[in-house]
Parts: C-alpha cells; sequence; structure tokens
C-alpha cells in the first residue's frame, strides 16, 4: 500500500499494486491519444482534398471535429504529465499522502483519480 493511503472507509486494507493501477491507467491514456491522434490525421486529410475554403460545406463540421480531438488531445497529455508525477510520488515513497496536508488520501480516490495528489477537502479549499 502506498505511504498512508487508506481504504474507502478510511481504514488501512491489503496492500494495493499502485505502481501497476498507474501504469494501467498510463496505457489506458496512451491508447487514447494513439485514437485521437489518428482521428487529427484524418481530419488534416479529408481538409487537404477540398481545396476551395471559401465555399467548403464541410468545412464547419472539420473545425469542430478538429477542435474536440485537439481538446482530447491537450487532456490525455495533461493525464499522461499527472500520471509520471504520480509514479515519482509512488517511487519517492510520497504517494497516497496529500501535498497540501499530507494527510493519507483515501484508497477509492486513489482508485478513481491514481494520479490524485490532493484529498478531498484540501482540493476544495484550493478552488
Amino acid at each position: 500500500m502506498a505511504a498512508g493511503a487508506q481504504e474507502a472507509d478510511g481504514s488501512t486494507g491489503e496492500p494495493s499494486d499502485y505502481a501497476e493501477f498507474i501504469r494501467s491507467r498510463a496505457d489506458e491514456i496512451r491508447n487514447r491519444l494513439e485514437l485521437v491522434e489518428a482521428q487529427l490525421t484524418g481530419i488534416r486529410s479529408a481538409r487537404e482534398e477540398w481545396t476551395d475554403d471559401e465555399h467548403d460545406p464541410e468545412g464547419s463540421t472539420l473545425i469542430t471535429e478538429w477542435s474536440r480531438a485537439e481538446g482530447l488531445r491537450g487532456e490525455y497529455r495533461a493525464e499522461l504529465a499527472e500520471l509520471s508525477q504520480a509514479f515519482e510520488r509512488l517511487e519517492a515513497g510520497e504517494y497516497g499522502l496529500c501535498v497540501r496536508c499530507g494527510q493519507p488520501l483515501l484508497e477509492g480516490r486513489l482508485r478513481a483519480r491514481p494520479a490524485a495528489k490532493m484529498c478531498v477537502p484540501c482540493l476544495g479549499a484550493s478552488r
């Protein structure tokens, strides 16, 4: 179990393999990122096929698709960076502890957001 991490009910339980959990989530996000990259490539190709920008009937659709895919790509890249930081905290023995107050994060929070670095009360206070 990560330093101080607790079960959802607050009690300490059996050790969890957080390294594998973080790796698994990162793999999932990398797969999603690959799909978005492929979608962006497809949008670029579709855009290159149409040369009349002024009268492009698909222009607004392509722009909307592009914006959505770019947004997802940004989110996925940010989550990968957060997961990398989580793995660094794990290696340093600091994973599962709130970076603000030092209290243990609940098991359920870590399972829902493996990159979580603040407990819910501190997260709420920081907004």
